[in-house]
């Protein structure tokens, strides 16, 4: 057994168990609070309230022309919040736990969250249509149905999901706080820096940080079919696997098709004649019949029944020659 720190990395010899959050009465609780947020924002923005005030003030101080010293580090780093690069990098780490784990669990939850903000955030942004600050058009105006699609922020939102998922799947309560520590450090710095862009409004970082945290409350209601994803697809590869096992020793059906048989070309060497071999004995053959039954009958003498013949004539006594007169 491997002791040192890369034993680590090593596919665990059986699944382990995974303790699968519920939806529990806080998770609930949490639920409920934040879509009150959600619809509170919302609202306010549609009626241009106090918060659509202060995101014309920000927009007009201008945070990049205040520390341009920032911009070169900032336009790299809200990367974290795009939602192409982070999908592959957390979908390679949590491919890797897949395997290590003998389980599609941590694929299929990433998938499913990426699935619900697509559908829930893309929705809300092409229905408001709001303009981002760039192209906005009238002072103190919410800019709202005007064919744009900034509220609530995508790279807001994404970064809540894409690294929360992390913390969700974490299975220790030590690396659960530490990952969520770390996902709202990283989501919190996203929205702000998309606002000191002047890309988004401040009220389009609230509603994404409200919309992800949104999604990832909700993933326990996903667990029974995610569950139900995975065995069906445990099942699939066994039946695969056993296909592919039984597929060379399946006999050939009556009728169908057989494999050609393949003689290798050479030289045909030519056997000479056999003759056909008489029996002077009864010897029984195969058929039951005697050998000498068997054997074909000659149309000459053999040498033994000629007699010799010499210049005089025939050796032969008189007595010993054939009658063939009368």
């Amino acid at each position: 057994m491997r002791t040192d720190i890369f034993a680590r990395l090593d596919r665990e010899p059986e699944p382990p168990k995974i303790e699968i959050p519920r939806m529990s009465r806080t998770r609930l609780a949490l639920f409920g609070g934040t879509s009150a947020l959600y619809v509170a924002i919302v609202v306010a923005v549609l009626a241009s309230t106090w918060l659509v005030i202060i995101d014309w003030k920000i927009m007009l101080f201008r945070p990049y022309q205040q520390w341009p010293e920032l911009h070169p580090f900032l336009d790299y780093f809200v990367v974290l919040g795009q939602r192409g690069p982070t999908a592959v990098m957390v979908a390679a780490w949590l491919g890797w736990r897949s395997w290590r784990q003998h389980t599609v669990r941590p694929l299929l939850v990433l998938g499913v969250s990426l699935l619900l903000l697509n559908a829930t955030v893309g929705a809300v942004k092409i229905g408001l249509g709001r303009l981002g600050p760039h192209y906005a058009t009238q002072i103190g105006s919410p800019e709202l149905f005007a064919g744009g699609d900034i509220f609530p922020s995508g790279h807001t939102a994404n970064a809540v999901v894409t690294w929360g998922i992390l913390a969700y799947l974490a299975t220790t309560p030590k690396t659960r706080r530490y990952l969520s520590a770390l996902s709202a450090t990283v989501s919190l710095g996203v929205g702000l820096t998309t606002v000191y862009l002047g890309t988004h409004w401040l009220s389009d970082v609230l509603l994404g940080w409200a919309a992800g945290l949104l999604i990832l409350l909700a993933l326990p209601w996903c667990e029974p079919l995610i569950g139900r994803t995975e065995a069906w697809i445990f099942a699939r590869r066994e039946q695969w696997r056993a296909r592919r096992r039984l597929a060379p020793s399946l006999p050939v059906a009556a009728g169908g098709p057989r494999p050609a048989l393949v003689v290798p070309r050479g030289p045909v060497e030519e056997k000479p004649a056999r003759e056909p071999v008489g029996a002077m004995g009864g010897m029984p053959g195969p058929s039951g019949r005697s050998t000498a039954q068997l054997a074909p009958q000659r149309s000459h003498t053999v040498r033994s029944e000629r007699s010799p013949v010499t210049p005089s004539g025939s050796r032969r006594p008189p007595s010993s020659r054939s009658v063939t007169g009368g």
